[in-house]
């Protein structure tokens, strides 16, 4: 459905409702798994996309949504510091997307592509997606993520998960149109369905719960801990802020990485995921899924996503919407994961073979190497551990290892010396 700005407000409506479906299988996929309310991932979802919009001037067709860059962390420093902590350190994640973008704002884009070539993001993002995967084998078998308790037994849960898993894949692969671009929330209906055919679907929540009710939001608190583990892990999701800038740019014809202006968007992501975890929602990330969208549709009305942001908001204060989500199976979660956490792994893999990066240098070798093996093994120093330690570790070898800088990898943001215009 395309539209204009003179087009009928209804249909701007219908237009950001059909935005907010494709979205929606990943955003509520992500509090689900984070133990996070998921009427206060809509309602933050929904906030920090107007954020966003007012920041950049209401000049792009972007939706913000919960990222799944920070599913590992959470659920690690929610163990180690409790969930309010966890959301102070997430509070500072979206500072240090504030931070980057005042250094754009008075650097350029050029000092970005020296501090995060291809070689320092794409093992980072590697580990993110490699190191979630036996969360999603786990749940997969009908286990809490972490493996401590068989929740379902195992014969039914890998009968639901396979189901939800192939579901996807189907939807993902030979989907047309906007159907190719929901395939998330097909895994889930179908999965849904085969759980409650099985008997594992429990519906008293939904009973219980009242028709309208005010999200659960939690009030972050702030210890050095937290945010020393988390600040590093926002690394990976601003690298992927770019190249969605980039691609939503590249879909509408028109440069955003020069007006607004690369220092406007940043800033925008970073607002819009301080807030949400002000309200102890999950940070925000711009939304491939919905880049996708807008170019099968057509539709490059910045104001469709506000109205998106709008259904997201007044869906949030739906109580049996959210307690409905909430009984969604584990198994269920856990076959989509499988898919959607290799995905990730996958698009690291892509930025070092789409950047040229020369593994046989010793230089990138070592950076890629010592990067998996530090995320992936869970090594510690100090209160930095996992992805955040790894995404340090990564930025220093880049700076202090010698090496060719052809060989690195091709720059990840075009004109790049160019200073980002007001």
């Amino acid at each position: 459905m395309q539209t204009s700005p003179n087009e009928p407000v209804w249909r701007q409506a219908l237009a950001g409702a059909q935005m907010l479906l494709v979205a929606f299988g990943a955003l509520v996929l992500m509090p689900l798994i984070t133990g996070m309310d998921p009427n206060v991932a809509l309602f933050t979802a929904g906030i920090g996309t107007l954020i966003f919009q007012i920041i950049t001037g209401g000049q792009i067709p972007i939706f913000l949504a919960s990222s799944f860059a920070f599913i590992a962390p959470i659920i690690a420093s929610k163990a180690k510091f409790g969930m309010e902590e966890t959301l102070g350190g997430l509070v500072a994640a979206g500072v240090l997307y504030m931070i980057l973008s005042g250094a754009v704002k008075l650097r350029g884009t050029g000092f970005l592509n020296r501090l995060l070539p291809p070689v320092v993001i794409g093992p980072v993002i590697m580990v993110i997606g490699l190191g979630l995967a036996s969360t999603a084998v786990n749940m997969a078998m009908g286990k809490a993520g972490d493996g401590s308790a068989q929740l379902i037994p195992y014969n039914t849960a890998i009968w639901i998960s396979m189901i939800s898993l192939l579901t996807t894949i189907l939807f993902a692969v030979f989907g047309k149109g906007m159907f190719r671009l929901i395939p998330i929330m097909f895994g889930v209906i179908v999965g849904y369905i085969a759980s409650a055919i099985m008997g594992i679907v429990d519906l008293s929540p939904v009973s219980e719960a009242a028709w309208l009710r005010i999200p659960d939001f939690v009030a972050p608190e702030f210890g050095w801990g937290a945010i020393l583990f988390m600040v590093p892990v926002a690394i990976a999701p601003a690298v992927e802020h770019i190249g969605d800038v980039l691609a939503i740019g590249t879909v509408t014809g028109k440069n955003y990485i020069q007006k607004p202006g690369l220092h406007r968007t940043l800033l925008g992501d970073g607002v819009a995921t301080s807030a949400a975890a002000m309200l102890g929602g999950p940070p925000n990330t711009t939304y491939s899924e919905v880049t996708g969208a807008v170019m099968l549709t057509r539709n490059f009305n910045p104001r469709v996503m506000i109205w998106a942001a709008i259904v997201a908001i007044l869906l949030a204060f739906i109580g049996k919407f959210g307690a409905a989500l909430q009984t969604i199976p584990v198994p269920v979660m856990g076959g989509i994961l499988c898919l959607l956490f290799g995905s990730i792994a996958v698009v690291g893999l892509n930025t070092l073979i789409r950047h040229h990066v020369d593994l046989s240098e010793a230089r990138n070798l070592v950076i890629a190497g010592v990067t998996l093996v530090f995320g992936i093994g869970g090594m510690a120093l100090g209160h930095v551990e996992g992805i955040a330690l790894c995404a340090v570790v990564a930025i220093g070898l880049n700076l202090i290892l010698p090496g060719s800088q052809a060989a690195w990898g091709d720059s990840t943001i075009p004109n790049g010396d160019s200073p980002a215009a007001e």
